[in-house]
């Protein structure tokens, strides 16, 4: 197969990619037009949470496919249904409402929190986020992100979203007014650097929110279904979110997000909320098969023990280096480089012969790695194997 330059130039240009194009995918592994194979530690920035093409989910969807596609949201079916339980069942939430994306997913919990402090705050809206958080693509969560540069994008900005400093609970408390209704905020903050907040601030935010009478908000969207070895990461501090999002992982690979809710707090009339393809019987009887995947008994314990294997590898590299060392939660994880030398990193990884690989750098001096769950051990070694050589020639 021919590199497709026409092909190309149909498509709007929004980010630079390499002239590849990817084919198939088996598990930890992609192969290109050319029939290079890749060992790909990105999975599409978590969201392949099984891999590529797990039989479970392709299974899944073949058969759902051949009995009911989308009878349209105006009604029930059943693996939506199927889905919700399982949700309700492993958390603290009682309601769900299924988006297409995280974005989407964290649109509904903003909107969700407004209608709560409009029925219950006097019409308060604000919703305190943070620094370097990033919450989608739309204008109220691009407005809620603290990316650098996002606020001028696309100005004017959606107002409402003051923002403080992770892990620093007087940033927080300062900015709390008579209209603020919620704190929100991810667990680990993924394109920052994967920056976990820590345990003790989590539960000091769960604290915080009750004694002013606020919001708990958690964006899960890359956090959850299992990606730091607990099926939701709130589950690591031992707190109760008010509202959670989950997307990426939670589909395996296809378009499905959630919003998740306690009962207090789901106070969305009939019309207030509502999507085109939104909890489709395709799209929820993947997140059906992947979720009974991750809850299988044994899953999460070999998330837990090669998370251990890839710390524990990024930690020797850096070390042989002279990096500052790794930090994350369960496979969602960070190596500190000592340069910026991450962007070459990566190219020369993916560049690599005869087999590239695939990896991904956030910020200049930083590597961020997001296998797949069930990635096995034997794929981290051989990962940890080729990035040092990676580093020996692109610092050679």
């Amino acid at each position: 197969m021919k590199f497709d330059r026409s092909g190309v130039n149909a498509l709007m240009e929004i980010t630079s990619r390499p002239e590849l194009v990817f084919v198939r995918g088996q598990g930890s592994w992609l192969e290109d037009h050319t029939g290079k194979r890749y060992l790909d530690f990105v999975q599409g920035w978590a969201v392949n949470s099984l891999g590529h093409c797990p039989p479970d989910v392709v299974k899944a969807m073949n058969e759902q496919s051949t009995r009911l596609i989308n009878p349209s949201p105006a009604f029930y079916n059943e693996p939506s249904m199927e889905l919700a339980k399982r949700l309700t069942g492993a958390s603290c939430f009682d309601r769900i409402f299924f988006t297409n994306s995280g974005a989407e997913a964290n649109e509904g919990a903003i909107k969700l929190a407004r209608k709560w402090g409009r029925l219950h705050r006097k019409g308060a809206f604000k919703i305190i986020t943070f620094d370097h958080s990033f919450h989608g693509r739309t204008l109220a969560t691009m407005s809620a992100s603290g990316k650098p540069g996002w606020d001028t994008i696309f100005a004017p900005q959606v107002d409402g979203f003051p923002k403080a400093n992770l892990n620093d609970l007087e940033s927080v408390r300062a900015l709390i007014d008579d209209q603020t209704v919620a704190i929100m905020l991810e667990p680990v903050q993924g394109e920052a650097g994967v920056i976990p907040a820590t345990r003790e601030f989590m539960q000091d935010l769960r604290k915080l929110a009750d004694e002013k009478g606020l919001l708990l908000i958690v964006d899960e969207v890359q956090t959850g279904m299992g990606r730091t070895g607990k099926m939701f990461a709130y589950e690591l501090s031992g707190i109760t979110p008010d509202i959670m999002t989950l997307g990426k992982g939670i589909g395996g690979g296809v378009p499905l997000a959630a919003l998740c809710a306690r009962e207090a707090v789901s106070c969305f009339e009939h019309g207030d909320q509502g999507g085109t393809y939104n909890g489709n019987p395709l799209m929820t009887a993947a997140g059906v098969a992947v979720f009974d995947a991750l809850a299988a008994p044994g899953f999460m314990e070999s998330v837990n023990a090669r998370a251990k294997q890839l710390s524990e590898g990024l930690l020797a590299l850096s070390a042989k280096w002279g990096m500052k060392g790794e930090r994350g939660e369960g496979l969602l994880r960070a190596l500190l480089l000592d340069r910026d030398d991450g962007a070459a990193i990566v190219e020369a990884a993916r560049d690599w012969a005869p087999e590239g690989m695939l990896l991904n750098a956030p910020r200049p001096s930083l590597l961020r790695f997001m296998p797949a769950l069930n990635v096995t051990a034997d794929e981290i070694d051989l990962m940890l194997k080729r990035l040092d050589e990676v580093i020996t020639k692109v610092r050679g």
